[in-house]
């Protein structure tokens, strides 16, 4: 029996997290939860601590965590609440955590995560957008701190399965391997016209057909734009040249993506559709453990369909090859006017159909730059911000 691990969950109420501790809640031989952090969802972050006692708990703000810290100590005396960005670098590099899950969403998980990396931890990423807003920084700083990476998002997660060796330091692909097929579903607009798009709900882009995502990350299905930061994600994760990357569209979401070689072979991993699996699968690496998912049942989905993606109907993939050439700080541009764009949208203040032209408009507004340090990063996450929410409320409002 191998020794119990350590385990910070950074962004323990979200979907990613929920499913984590799903994983962690089967195998209480194997993980312990040292750190869990949350942004909302008091109560949930409560129960958290009283099933798992972890050390420490961090939450959003100083108000909310006076509020929690007598709920916290009544089911779980050891845990310290603690709040802010201090507090999160904490959890993500806590001395206890062998592993740490980076799944707080957004850009908000770049300078955690990056703790996490800096104390060289083996980091289960699930936030993409570190890669996205700082890809060349993140995987130095991997290197020099001899930490380990470990891909959750269930695509990449399944090209490092089928790649013959990844070293998690983005030093290349292997000898042999022609190209990386990243698999994606379409979303819940695959066949839709684009000119039929501008009286999309939020509902309706939340309605994902296959996965149970939180709503920020449904419309970015919707968009293809998940599919677009994962273009760029796999670029820096497996140092893969933007023309050997390639999306093709998968309804039943069974392949979660494939490598092809030059021999003609192209390896796939196929599942459910179900996170816990590349979760159980980056805890227990390079073990294999029961991820409480179903068994797939082939002879009963019977057909697996696949399609090239319609770039006009799903820009954002466009622009996410138009960002790896231009390179710089044109990745954090991307995701901060996404995220507004996106926010936008889900209040009502922007039609479905706008998100793409906000982002296109601030890439074209502010020149791209050298990410020479992570406050590079984060001034140009910060300008995309301005920039978008400017454009949205002058040109794009609904």
């Amino acid at each position: 029996m191998s020794a119990v691990r350590g385990v910070a969950l950074l962004g323990a109420t979200g979907s990613i997290g929920r499913s984590t501790l799903s994983v962690l809640r089967q195998h209480p031989d194997r993980f312990c939860l040292v750190s869990a952090t949350a942004h909302g969802r008091s109560a949930e972050l409560v129960d958290i601590c009283a099933e798992f006692k972890p050390e420490l708990a961090v939450c959003r703000s100083a108000d909310e965590a006076a509020a929690l810290c007598g709920p916290i100590r009544a089911v779980s005396p050891g845990t310290q609440v603690d709040h802010g960005a201090a507090a999160l670098a904490a959890a993500a590099s806590h001395p206890a955590a062998e592993s740490v899950m980076a799944a707080i969403v957004g850009g908000a998980g770049l300078a955690p995560t990056l703790a996490a990396v800096r104390a060289g931890k083996r980091v289960l990423l699930a936030n993409k957008e570190s890669l996205v807003l700082a890809g060349g920084l993140f995987i130095e700083a991997v290197r020099a701190h001899g930490a380990v990476l470990l891909p959750i998002d269930s695509e990449h997660n399944a090209i490092f399965q089928c790649l013959p060796a990844m070293d998690g330091g983005g030093r290349g692909l292997v000898g042999g391997v022609r190209s990386i097929l990243l698999t994606g579903s379409g979303g819940p607009f695959r066949t839709r016209a684009r000119a039929d798009l501008a009286a999309v709900t939020p509902d309706e882009a939340c309605a994902h057909p296959i996965w149970s995502m939180g709503r920020k990350i449904s419309v970015d299905s919707a968009t293809m734009m998940n599919k677009a930061l994962e273009i760029i994600e796999a670029h820096w994760l497996f140092a893969a040249p933007a023309e050997r990357i390639r999306v093709v569209i998968h309804p039943q979401s069974v392949i979660h993506s494939m490598v092809e070689y030059d021999d003609g072979s192209v390896i796939a991993q196929l599942g459910q559709p179900d996170m816990r699996t590349p979760i159980a699968h980056a805890l227990a690496h390079p073990d294999r453990i029961d991820a409480g998912v179903k068994r797939l049942d082939l002879a009963a989905i019977g057909t697996l369909g696949f399609a090239e993606p319609d770039f006009e109907r799903f820009p954002a993939l466009r622009l996410a090859y138009e960002v790896l050439a231009t390179g710089g700080t044109a990745g954090a541009l991307f995701n901060a006017a996404n995220e507004v764009a996106v926010e936008g949208f889900l209040a009502g203040r922007l039609r479905f159909d706008a998100i793409e032209p906000v982002i296109e408009s601030v890439l074209q507004a502010i020149p791209a730059e050298p990410v020479t340090t992570l406050e590079v990063a984060l001034e140009a996450d910060r300008r995309a911000r301005v920039e978008a929410a400017r454009l949205m409320a002058e040109h794009f409002a609904s």
